[in-house]
């Protein structure tokens, strides 16, 4: 590219506050300036459009409480902007450093990439999860996937599949125009998936850039930990195949995240304990996901569509970091 192609944010809002400040700020220190700003909010109340209007960059596009759908609403960003390229995260993510979109944007000099997804970890913070805290052990490699058609892509195993489908929207940047070719599927939960799938079985290249990594993280309840697990193995297996296999119940697992969460992680002792029993509680709710799934994949598509409604068809929201 002899110059620099021009970017837009899009953000789906809902009571964001005040994790978007963060969020916000981050974008608008990048290296690479931003255009534009489009955040689709639902209907927040809590401060967050208080804050946003007096952005000069953002631009809020209603969405009607209630109507809110992870693909169709994802729409509408790309509907609205007019840069080359389109960069999708969520509220309560924020970028670790000042190139993240630089990161992003260098892949697509080549003009066969339709995508490009950065990296989402969890930040070492004590209202965060420390058996999930960041801990590389490599330096990150960029991956470039490319299928000549469908029929190659449905020729590869569920777990090959797998492998070339992470895409996640927390840290995504799309060109404008594949969007307007592949827009994302009407999908309560995993619109990423979906659009990846499609990506591939097009012939569009994906790449996979994980020095372009955002801090992310979501405080979970019992319930929210079943939902979102739910959501993640119904998904993966009606677009890929993928069974998801079932949790680790050794007590050689269960030490490893105890030994995190009470040891050498500079926690308060109170702070320590408690992290102790939110895995505990979280542990549970993984393998209870997992009974469900199976038992739902046992009684074949009646069993998944009700599962579905049951656990999956309403959007769920996760806690506030605290």
């Amino acid at each position: 590219m002899s110059e620099l192609p021009s970017v837009d944010v899009v953000i789906p809002v809902l009571n964001g506050f005040p994790e978007i400040r963060d969020c916000i700020e981050g974008i608008l220190d990048q290296s690479v300036q931003v255009r534009r700003i489009f955040v689709l909010d639902s209907g927040s109340t809590d401060g967050t459009l208080d804050y946003l209007k007096g952005i000069d960059r953002v631009t809020i596009i209603p969405v009607a409480p209630g109507t809110f759908n992870h693909g169709l609403t994802r729409n509408l960003g790309w509907m609205h902007a007019e840069a080359d390229l389109l960069f999708y995260t969520v509220q309560d993510a924020r970028p670790l450093h000042r190139e993240v979109l630089a990161d992003m944007m260098k892949p697509f000099a080549d003009p066969a990439v339709a995508g490009v997804c950065g990296q989402q970890i969890v930040c070492r913070d004590p209202r965060y999860n420390p058996a999930e805290w960041f801990r590389p052990v490599s330096e990150p490699r960029t991956l470039t996937f490319q299928l000549s058609d469908a029929a190659a892509f449905d020729a590869l195993s569920p777990d090959r599949k797998k492998e070339m489908c992470g895409w996640d929207n927390v840290a995504a940047m799309y060109r404008r125009t594949a969007l307007t070719s592949i827009p994302f599927r009407d999908r309560v939960f995993g619109e990423d998936l979906a659009w990846c799938v499609d990506a591939l079985r097009s012939g569009m290249a994906i790449v996979y850039q994980p020095s372009a990594r955002v801090c992310h993280y979501h405080l979970e309840d019992p319930a929210f930990t079943l939902r979102r697990a739910l959501s993640s193995m119904f998904v993966r297996y009606r677009a890929i195949g993928y069974v998801h296999p079932a949790p680790d119940r050794s007590i050689l697992a269960l030490a490893r995240v105890m030994r995190l969460c009470l040891i050498g992680n500079g926690l308060h002792l109170r702070r320590r304990w408690y992290w102790a029993r939110y895995n505990l509680k979280r542990r549970k709710a993984l393998h209870q996901a997992h009974a469900l799934f199976s038992e739902a994949m046992g009684r074949g598509e009646a069993g998944l569509n009700e599962l579905y409604r049951a656990y999956i068809q309403q959007p769920h929201r996760p806690l506030k970091n605290g």
